[in-house]
């Protein structure tokens, strides 16, 4: 827990929402009339994950504070990496976090109106076809100390660009050929503003267009579009972006746009132990590395909702994180906070034995299976109780074992007693070992009269342990996970070779019952889901979601 009150005690120095500030000011003064009009505008070239998660909750509940809209809108404008599984996963996610936008447009829905604000800029002198190669361009762009190079065809006149550009659209020349730029200061301090290409040819289907279209506008000029055609007020977007604003601007004031939205930027999401990287994400998928994108260890929000995490749990650590200015890196203990307090009061216990020892209670009758009464959970008592199969054969975990305890060590060992969940008083005799001296079974006796809930007080026990009837337990499939990125001997992450483990285990018969999607809290495990692709009538297979504390540390 201290490791958490580090990461909220820092955050609360960046909670406050700066940009709620910002459209405080906007409504004061009228800027747009009293209107606050957000959009959540993703790229449909990957599933999204746990950083997509914060923007999704800012816009849409930026929206909802002030009552105004937001719209989901897809930025379609790269077809060779684009495709409508991602789409479909998009608005999965959106949903599922709870939000639902006011209108739902593609960036390629504008496609015409952005051609035809070109052909305006053409025009008016502020763009040129040029035919160098990417590479050229790259040369001719200068540094951060020295200005660029003018294009040898930055001059042509603005018939003959109408035409090249033309004949672009018409499909003349192949991909990378000519491009078009902006035209505005080869020696503006801003890289981003020496004129940046804003049209590339690509012969490719597109996912919404078809083959309509074999030019596709680039981002920063495509969005600014894109946003004031929409009516957007408040264009929020990550820090990355802060350098692209004065292109921002600059589109719109060529346009001439009425009331252009201001584009705010934000620091994204970074995450101990988590990559935020599509592409790097989609290298996993590809590389089957993972499973696919919804892999219950992928910080995608699929992977999550896989994992069993719950969208009260990622709405609430992205309030805790809050909005900041200033790049910061938040510790993955606070997400799995979260999650862990949302769950503690709504899922039902149950006790899974994960490593098998066997008890055999020497003085408990033969032949004899009682029920005993256990809580559902310890945090509601509305839940009510369950009856347990209890008999002379159980099986505990082998941790709860030591042949020579260590100080403070308050399980089972030669001659101590502990309570083992909902029934009784268990104190170890004895042991069997196997031929390599590994301890196989623990011979125990019980007293009868320390049944939970008799009333009995005689004597106290500083341990209780859980346990699972050796009869009728229920084997299960436990699918235990660690995270799938590390640092290594340099502080960079790495893929962790070993971030998830599959194992059988024992559980009380009522997991048998189990449906896909169901959660429970293992007893002093942690919380755990039952996976709704592989969990079906005959195999019952859990995620781990998050573990618990464990009240004795080596």
């Amino acid at each position: 827990m201290a490791e958490i009150e580090k990461t909220e005690a820092a955050n609360e120095q960046i909670s406050s929402n700066f940009i709620h500030t910002i459209i405080d000011k906007d409504l004061e003064s009228q800027t747009y009339g009293g209107r606050v009009y957000t959009r959540f505008p993703p790229e449909p070239n990957g599933y999204l994950h746990i950083g997509h998660a914060k923007s999704i909750c800012l816009n849409f509940s930026t929206a909802q504070k002030y009552n105004g809209k937001c719209n989901l809108r897809f930025d379609d404008t790269n077809p060779v990496k684009e495709d409508t599984e991602y789409v479909e996963s998009i608005e999965a996610d959106v949903k599922w976090l709870g939000f639902q936008w006011d209108k739902l447009f593609f960036a390629s829905d504008y496609f015409d109106k952005m051609y035809e604000c070109a052909i305006t800029l053409i025009k008016k002198g502020k763009a040129y076809v040029c035919d160098l190669s990417a590479e050229e361009i790259k040369q001719h762009r200068g540094t951060l100390t020295e200005p660029g190079k003018e294009s040898p065809y930055r001059n042509r006149t603005a018939l003959e660009n109408l035409e090249l550009f033309e004949n672009m659209k018409k499909g003349v020349y192949q991909d990378g050929e000519k491009v078009l730029r902006a035209k505005i200061d080869m020696s503006s301090p801003n890289i981003n503003m020496r004129d940046p290409v804003i049209y590339r040819i690509t012969h490719a289907e597109h996912h919404n267009t078809g083959d309509k279209w074999c030019i596709y506008p680039m981002y920063d000029y495509a969005h600014p579009i894109e946003d004031a055609i929409e009516g957007i007020t408040h264009s929020i977007c990550t820090l990355e972006f802060e350098d692209h604003r004065p292109l921002y601007d600059w589109v719109l004031r060529e346009l001439e746009w009425n009331e252009p939205p201001q584009q705010i930027e934000f620091a994204r999401l970074n995450l101990t132990n988590t990559v935020m990287s599509k592409r790097y994400l989609k290298a996993l998928v590809d590389n089957r590395n993972v499973e696919s994108w919804d892999d219950p260890r992928m910080p995608t929000i699929a992977g999550l909702r896989r994992r069993g995490f719950t969208p009260e749990a990622i709405r609430d650590f992205c309030e805790r994180i809050g909005v900041s200015k200033a790049n910061s890196m938040v510790d993955i203990a606070l997400l799995e906070h979260c999650i862990r307090e949302d769950l503690k009061d709504k899922v039902d216990s149950r006790m899974v034995v994960m490593n098998p020892l066997k008890v055999v209670i020497t003085n408990y009758p033969e032949g004899i299976d009682e029920l005993v009464e256990i809580e559902n959970s310890k945090e509601d008592e509305t839940k009510g109780t369950r009856r347990v199969h209890f008999s002379r054969e159980l099986y505990v975990e082998r941790d709860d074992f030591m042949e020579i305890p260590e100080k403070k060590y308050f399980r089972l060992y030669p001659g101590n007693e502990v309570r083992f969940k909902g029934a009784y008083f268990i104190t170890c005799q004895d042991m069997v070992k196997d031929e390599n001296g590994t301890v196989i079974e623990l011979r125990c006796t019980y007293d009868p009269s320390t049944r939970s809930g008799s009333g009995f007080d005689a004597r106290k026990v500083k341990g209780t342990i859980h346990w699972v009837d050796a009869k009728t337990a229920e084997k299960i499939t436990i699918r235990a996970y660690s995270y799938l990125m590390i640092e290594d001997e340099n502080g960079e992450n790495i893929l962790n070779p070993d971030s998830m483990r599959t194992f059988e285990a024992f559980a009380e018969p009522a997991l048998k019952d189990a449906k896909p999607g169901e959660r429970y809290q293992f007893f002093r495990h942690g919380y755990y889901i039952a996976d709704e692709l592989l969990t079906n009538d005959n195999d019952k297979v859990f995620n781990q979601i998050v573990d618990l504390k464990s009240s004795w540390k080596k």
